[in-house]
């Protein structure tokens, strides 16, 4: 399993239920990154997304608690462990861990990868994602050249986790 996340320079992820931002290369990355794969969401992501439907083209899973959550245009899966049966499915290599900070919290300990895009900015979050360079088990093994948005600069980091969690 992967994580692919963008992330302020105090690794926010999101504010009031939207990204920090919208970087139309980044998308594209995330796209590209994940098209024809799985990905691994919770229910407010998944509600997030425009017109709260599911991702084209990719397998939806979505892990909620809530009872009352119903979509029959994804697979909604109550627990941990229904997750992990669930993704026993699948490549292992073919999943991607989304989002939100619960899912992400839950799921780091299981991933491989981490596709990191950071931004050189600080924005007002209230979700945030593990500090990969603060966790032990997690090495930076590339860096991409900076890039420019709207006076936005940010670089995408690939990390890997030297012992990742069998599920």
């Amino acid at each position: 399993m992967k994580a692919i996340v963008a992330v302020d320079l105090n690794w926010g992820i999101g504010y009031k239920g939207n990204l920090l931002q919208r970087i139309p290369e980044d998308m594209k990355f995330f796209k590209q990154m994940t098209l024809g794969k799985v990905v691994v969401m919770g229910r407010k992501t998944f509600e997030s997304l425009p017109g709260k439907e599911p991702l084209k083209d990719r397998v939806n899973i979505i892990l909620s608690k809530s009872g009352d959550f119903e979509n029959d245009k994804i697979i909604v899966c109550r627990s941990m462990d229904e997750l992990f049966c669930e993704l026993k499915k699948y490549n292992s290599d073919d999943i991607f861990a989304i989002g939100g900070e619960e899912v992400y919290t839950q799921l780091l300990p299981y991933c491989c990868e981490a596709y990191v895009t950071k931004f050189s900015n600080e924005y007002p979050a209230d979700r945030y994602f593990p500090n990969l360079d603060e966790m032990e088990g997690w090495k930076p093994v590339s860096l991409s050249e900076p890039k420019e948005y709207n006076d936005i600069w940010y670089s995408r980091l690939k990390y890997v986790n030297e012992s990742p969690k069998e599920y």
